[in-house]
């Protein structure tokens, strides 16, 4: 509430406020101190065209108020035109510290502005039940704290104040001075008093009267003899008894306005109270689940631990066992060949030559034997089995999916929503706008459209954009659309289905790229000539696949005897060329007398009828019927010119110098002998 009574201009509570005709206050000393003269304000270019919106100067001829010198009269800027001040009348100018809205006044100057009562009461209230103390109501800067009341000048003054500007001297001598404290409790007094006269119905200047009346200039209440006083001349008097319903009512209606609003936001913070207390329980199962999830990664790791290490113990055993059955063959060999060796020591202790040459061979025989038997069976023992284990263990794929482990998505994106009012359709196009809910991660949208005959829906987009628009579509026709966004978690719910009707008859213009350079364009693309002797090929804007479409072309310039060809064509037709030559055109062409129609270079059906200046050639294609037929001046030229049409087709005229051509399109069909037929049987079954 501090900022609602608080001056805009010096940011302390009000002091002696006054209310501005924006019904912003502001303090009468800012007010004063901020007032400028109409001179200096015109000199300063504060005045000029661009803040002239601002100004609310009025007029007698503008029934707002007038300016004059007499007290309480200034120039208000409710909802008034602006207009410039006339600097004869005027001299001095407040601009509001809140909406820059300027206030023009007499000599009198700021002093004018009527008395913001009610705020006065407010700030001395608020004061009071929190104990501040009352500010010196002349301090040109920040106010200070007052420390004196003039009863007599009913105004608080501070130490500086005082000395400067109420000298205990003179005339100012007799004045009673209290303490601010008493100084409040008297003013409170006296304003009770008032309000007690007010609220007794009684003039306040005069007591024998009743309140009647309302100035709504002044804004206070008046008895009969105030409304007859000069001051209150040209402003605006009710009843008042009026006044007081009609403000009672517009309160009333604010405030339940405000009401609403109140409990809307209201009922708002509750749901944010709610989606917090819904995003902490969010957070702690989250929370949870990771720990459940990093415990199992821990426990899978624990196991794998353990079969890792069972692994190296069996390999371990394993060679210990190998190892084992090595030292037992050795053990064996070596006992073997220490039998041998106690042998061969014992025989060659023998003194008989004879007996011990009887074994020497055999003796040395074995003996070598068994000695590159040793070397042999050593080199293969030693190499056989090594002491380490060669095992290491590979763990940096592990820790690289350790670093890697992150959040995945949650959930797929929620239903977009489309955008009513800027999905639109034109012409043969429509375009479809949407936004997405943002609690979702959204890496795409596919945008899904049927066949505009109630068919299957088929995709017509993926993207990232929120916008698209798809052409080329049938001409009146209901195209039901939905779109759905998609994450790397899967693909979300559809949209809502809108139905778009496409135009009902087929807007189009002549072709503008791509074209040949000897045809000429107007600037609407409507008007082609062509500056050649030869025919030239000129295409329409639009293709037509389903539907009937009716155009029409006005003859502007005819010379001579040429022969303009009118039809339809398809896209990679020959643009040199008469039209209807190639077998991707279908045509009717026609001089001043006759007609032709052509088609891969045949020509049929001569008719009688040409075309002159202003003459008008119509083209009807029903691809209902799979059909084209000709008109001239709106009547038919021959029979149906070509049957069996099937693909897409473009309107295709083609001219050379001596022909210029208008295009109309958005035309409704002209009545065929069968949809008469057909109302005749409809009329009989009737």
């Amino acid at each position: 509430m501090e900022e609602e009574i608080k001056c805009a201009v010096c940011k302390q509570f009000f002091t002696n406020p006054v209310l501005l005709p924006c019904y912003h206050a502001i303090c009468l000393g800012c007010a004063i101190q901020h007032q400028q003269t109409v001179q200096n304000l015109e000199a300063s270019d504060s005045i000029d065209n661009v803040d002239a919106d601002k100004l609310s100067v009025l007029s007698e001829t503008d029934s707002g108020v007038v300016c004059s010198s007499r007290p309480c009269s200034y120039i208000g800027s409710l909802g008034y035109q602006a207009q410039s001040p006339p600097s004869n009348s005027l001299c001095f100018s407040l601009p509001c510290p809140v909406c820059k809205k300027a206030t023009f006044f007499d000599e009198q100057g700021a002093k004018n502005l009527p008395s913001f009562n009610l705020m006065k009461r407010i700030v001395e209230k608020y004061c009071e039940s929190r104990d501040i103390g009352s500010k010196c109501e002349l301090c040109e800067s920040v106010a200070r704290d007052a420390t004196i009341f003039c009863d007599q000048c009913q105004v608080f003054y501070c130490d500086a104040c005082k000395v400067k500007c109420h000298p205990m001297r003179g005339p100012l001598l007799k004045h009673s001075l209290i303490s601010p404290h008493q100084g409040r409790i008297l003013l409170k007094n006296r304003q009770a008093q008032k309000a007690k006269s007010c609220e007794s119905g009684r003039c306040f200047d005069h007591p024998n009267e009743l309140l009647s009346h309302y100035c709504l200039l002044c804004r206070y209440p008046l008895c009969g003899f105030c409304v007859e006083e000069q001051r209150h001349g040209s402003h605006d008097i009710q009843p008042l008894s009026s006044i007081c319903k009609a403000s009672k009512t517009e309160l009333s209606q604010s405030l339940q306005q405000l009401s609403e609003k109140a409990r809307a936001v209201t009922e708002f913070i509750q749901r944010l109270k709610a989606a917090s207390e819904k995003l902490n329980a969010s957070c702690e199962e989250i929370e949870t689940a990771i720990s459940i999830q990093i415990g199992a990664i821990i426990e899978a790791l624990k196991a794998r631990e353990q079969e890792l290490i069972g692994f190296v113990r069996q390999d371990r055993d394993s060679k210990v066992r190998r190892l084992k059955e090595q030292v037992s063959t050795c053990t064996g060999k070596l006992q073997k060949t220490t039998g041998l060796m106690q042998f061969c020591i014992e025989a060659l202790k023998e003194t008989d030559p004879s007996t011990f040459l009887q074994v020497s061979t055999m003796l040395v025989h074995r003996v070598s034997s068994l000695d590159i038997t040793w070397q042999n069976e050593m080199a293969t023992l030693s190499s056989r089995i090594t002491p380490t284990l060669d095992l290491e263990l590979d763990s940096d794929s592990v820790v690289r999916s350790v670093e890697l482990l992150n959040f995945s998505r949650m959930k797929p994106p929620s239903a977009p929503s489309l955008i009513q009012e800027e999905c639109v359709a034109e012409n043969n196009s429509i375009t479809v706008a949407w936004l997405s809910h943002p609690p979702a991660f959204v890496e795409g949208y596919v945008l899904e459209l049927d066949d505009g005959s109630g068919g299957t829906f088929r995709e017509v987009y993926v993207g990232k954009e929120t916008v698209c628009t798809v052409d080329g579509l049938h001409f009146n026709s209901l195209y039901q659309t939905r779109v759905k966004a998609f994450n790397s978690c899967g693909e979300g719910p559809y949209s809502e289905i809108i139905g778009l009707h496409t135009a009902e008859v087929a807007w189009f213009t002549y072709e503008p790229v791509d074209i040949l350079p000897e045809i000429k364009l107007s600037e609407d693309l409507l008007t082609a000539m062509v500056d050649s002797f030869e025919h030239k090929v000129i295409l329409g804007s639009l293709g037509f696949s389903r539907g009937v479409h009716y155009w029409e072309y006005k003859i502007d310039k005819y010379e001579g005897s040429a022969d303009p060809a009118f039809g339809v064509a398809r896209i990679d037709v020959s643009r040199n060329m008469m039209l209807g030559k190639d077998d991707k055109g279908w045509s009717m062409y026609v001089d001043h007398q006759r007609s032709w129609f052509m088609h891969c270079n045949v020509h049929a059906d001569r008719s009688d009828g040409g075309i002159t200046s202003g003459s008008t050639v119509g083209i009807l294609l029903d691809l209902d019927r799979r059909q084209l037929s000709f008109y001239i001046n709106d009547e038919p030229q021959g029979p149906v010119a070509f049957t069996d049409l099937h693909g897409v087709f473009y309107p295709a005229i083609s001219i050379n110098r001596n022909v210029t051509v208008t295009l109309h399109t958005a035309l409704d069909p002209p009545a065929t002998d069968t949809d008469d037929s057909g109302n005749e049987e409809d009329k009989n079954r009737d």
